[in-house]
């Protein structure tokens, strides 16, 4: 098998796909309306209500969903063979997460825009309104720590990468300012990338010096670092630092995988990955469990992912123009993102077996692997860095389109290079998701605490946004330093899909009520069973095979306590739509399918 085969037959589905799945969601089940005002004219109040071009809308999304997910889940479920993940990206993605986050954002846009908790609870009640508010803390406080742990490993003892990241803080605040005094948009954007580059340049003459000294930092310490710079970045205003990066983050991120897909069609990569590997019944380095229910939930982002129910009920629907927008951006940015996840995954099946297992486990558990290294020599010594045991699927990434950019004649020779400026591009990603994602648990910590202090509602209020941005900080902080990779992205991987499986049981909630035919509801229900079935399944067995079992190295009480209440409050949102749905289906139907006294 050849990367090219791959590229083009995965980019022809996703395009069949976009054009009939995508027009019937859109036209027929959601039945969308220009006529209709949409929240962002009917409430334009110029700051978070305003219409806004499509694509520039769908660059915001797609930048705001597709953080370090789409890169890191394919990369750590390659341990079960490159087929179970490329047929879960392509299968979820369009029967499952582009139909979770187009229905996402219409529900949102029906209710003004208001975030899924408020939507839940519209529409399926008090009770699964609360419950879905109080699952999403938690999903966004284990989605913080499960992204900051794929950090830690890539920038350990690798004072290059430390100052590269480190140095993207003051540029992007200095973009931000810079823009606010003078306008200049383009401007702005050249001279922040410019400085990008710079910054990736510019590391080798601070190896051996004082300052590489200072950054040459262990995961512990990376671990207590991390929590400390979202409590700023979640309390500074949001034009000067969140904003500014994620904007430069679109262009890294859409110039990089541009180039993979330039790059593997010029030298069209062998697969040297088996379809399935000896790990599909479980027991792996990687990822302990069987390849199901693990590849549904080690790959969230890029095939389904509930974390995107934050951003399609959050800043999205407040800046859809037309109601017929919704397909572009909904549907098809979650298209978009699939391809991201497959090009990750090319770039790690196209590694021999060997060096990936190398990188991706301890040295101790790869001694009982019984495997030899290939490559993973020449190309520590070409990058100049010990690549083994780097867990957390960065590195293995930031390797692999190494070693496909390196193999263009042009390029040999800069593998350093192009491995630390991966490394950038993976961490200011990863932080852009930290940022946004710090920011959405404060205002949930405010929203939750402020029932009982009404003061900590207002998120204007100083004292009380230091307190709630310090309180996110501290939870994904602890579970941060509490766990490794294996055990924090299932937890993460659990938590997201159940995220997602809400999503849709919302999702299904409203097209009962505007369908024109009941059976449109199983684009819902089809990816909802299969889906709440597998997250609960999962997360049983990592309550009893690892989080609360005393003989395995990822125990952790909290994390299996953190999981049963997760599954609880999943398992009673679901039953509270089941009676919704009940109610919804023993009412006559009005002859256009709208709903009667159910609003």
């Amino acid at each position: 098998m050849n990367a090219i085969t791959i590229v083009i037959g995965s980019i022809c589905i996703l395009m069949i796909a976009y054009r009939l799945y995508g027009t019937f969601m859109a036209a027929k089940v959601l039945k969308l309306d220009d006529a209709k005002e949409t929240p962002a004219h009917a409430l334009n109040d110029g700051q978070d209500y305003v219409p806004t071009n499509k694509w520039v809308t769908f660059g915001h999304h797609f930048a705001a969903i597709a953080a370090a997910g789409p890169l890191v889940g394919p990369i750590l479920a390659a341990q079960f063979g490159y087929l179970p993940g490329l047929l879960w990206l392509l299968i979820g993605a369009v029967i499952g997460g582009a139909v979770h986050d187009i229905v996402v954002l219409f529900a949102s846009m029906r209710k003004q825009g208001k975030s899924l908790s408020e939507v839940a609870k519209d529409e399926l009640g008090p009770v699964a309104g609360f419950c879905t508010g109080l699952a999403m803390l938690f999903i966004i406080t284990i989605t913080m720590a499960g992204l900051s742990m794929v950090v830690l490993h890539a920038l350990e003892n690798n004072p290059w990468g430390t100052f590269a990241v480190a140095i993207t803080i003051p540029i992007a605040m200095g973009v931000g300012l810079f823009y606010k005094k003078t306008s200049n948009l383009k401007l702005a954007s050249t001279l922040g990338f410019i400085l990008l580059m710079i910054g990736v340049f510019a590391g080798p003459s601070i190896q051996g010096t004082v300052l590489g000294e200072w950054l040459t930092l262990d995961a512990r310490t990376l671990g207590f670092m991390l929590p400390a710079y979202a409590f700023f970045a979640a309390a500074l205003p949001v034009w000067l630092l969140l904003a500014p990066r994620d904007y430069l983050s679109s262009f890294m991120k859409i110039g990089v995988f541009i180039a993979l897909i330039i790059g593997v069609f010029i030298i069209n990569p062998d697969i040297q990955f088996p379809a399935f590997t000896s790990f599909v019944a479980g027991g792996g380095p990687v990822i302990a469990g069987p390849v199901w229910p693990f590849i549904s939930i080690t790959i969230a982002c890029g095939a389904i992912s509930g974390f995107h129910a934050f951003v399609g009920s959050g800043t999205t629907p407040k800046m859809i123009n037309r109601w017929s927008d919704i397909k572009a951006v909904g549907f098809g940015a979650m298209l978009v993102e699939c391809l991201v996840g497959i090009m990750a995954l090319i770039a790690a099946a196209a590694l021999q077996p060997a060096d990936y297992f190398a990188i991706n486990s301890t040295p101790q558990v790869f001694q009982t692997l019984s495997m030899n290294v290939v490559n993973l020599p020449q190309l520590a010594q070409e990058i100049g860095l010990d690549l083994e045991g780097r867990t957390g699927g960065a590195v293995t990434l930031a390797v692999g389109m190494t070693y496909i950019f390196t193999s263009i004649p042009w390029f040999h020779g800069l593998a350093p290079y192009f491995f630390q400026f991966v490394i950038m591009f993976e961490a200011v990603f990863i932080l852009t998701a930290i940022d946004a994602g710090t920011r959405v648990a404060r205002y949930l910590i405010q929203d939750f605490f402020g029932e009982v202090y009404k003061p900590l509602k207002k998120v204007d209020w100083l004292p009380g946004s230091i307190f709630a941005s310090a309180l996110a900080c501290f939870m994904w902080g602890y579970l941060l330093l509490s766990g490794d990779i294996s055990s924090v992205w299932a937890l993460f991987g659990v938590s997201n899909q159940l995220m997602a499986s809400i999503g849709l049981i919302v999702g299904a909630t409203v097209i009962l009520k505007i369908a024109d035919k009941r059976w449109y509801a199983l684009t819902c229900f089809i990816p909802l069973v299969y889906l709440f079935v597998t997250v609960n399944y999962a997360g049983c067995w990592m309550i009893t095979n690892v989080y609360l079992n005393e003989g395995n190295k990822g125990y952790n009480v909290l994390n299996g306590i953190l999981s049963i209440i997760m599954l609880v409050l999943g398992v009673v949102i679901f039953i509270t739509a089941i009676k919704k749905w009940w109610e919804l289906w023993s009412q006559p139907r009005h002859p256009m399918g709208t709903e009667l006294n159910m609003s």
